[in-house]
């Protein structure tokens, strides 16, 4: 594992804390505000790992999980919502997620997520 993270979410604050948090760790990091960009880069970059909220604007985060499956099976995908729909995170669960976390997150507990399945940061004791 090489330690790419994509974060994908359209709200910008959430993706600069995710994205400096993730960063001092030790993982190289992407951010896409949209379904279109988050595609792109994931064509592009292959990230290890996806943090995806599922209520973005345009192409929602299980058809964002659908393609991105499509090119890579092996992806791993920790979604994110500030909705409690369980059916959603079913769906999400069911397409490949590994796993997910409710809006608004403990950035501990996303840290922990993320070196559980990339332990880039946990081999640096961060």
């Amino acid at each position: 594992m090489t330690g790419k993270i994509l974060i994908v979410d359209d709200q910008y604050g959430i993706r600069i804390l995710l994205n400096e948090v993730l960063q001092k760790v030790g993982y190289e990091t992407y951010q896409a505000a949209n379904g279109v960009q988050a595609l792109e880069i994931a064509k592009e970059h292959s990230p290890d790992l996806v943090l995806l909220d599922m209520k973005i604007p345009g192409m929602d985060g299980i058809e964002i999980l659908k393609r991105m499956k499509e090119y890579d099976s092996n992806i791993a995908v920790i979604i994110m919502t500030a909705y409690g729909e369980l059916d959603m995170i079913q769906r999400a669960k069911d397409l490949g997620a590994i796993t997910h976390f409710a809006k608004p997150f403990d950035i501990d507990d996303i840290r922990n997520a993320v070196n559980k399945y990339l332990p880039l940061g946990a081999k640096k004791g961060i």
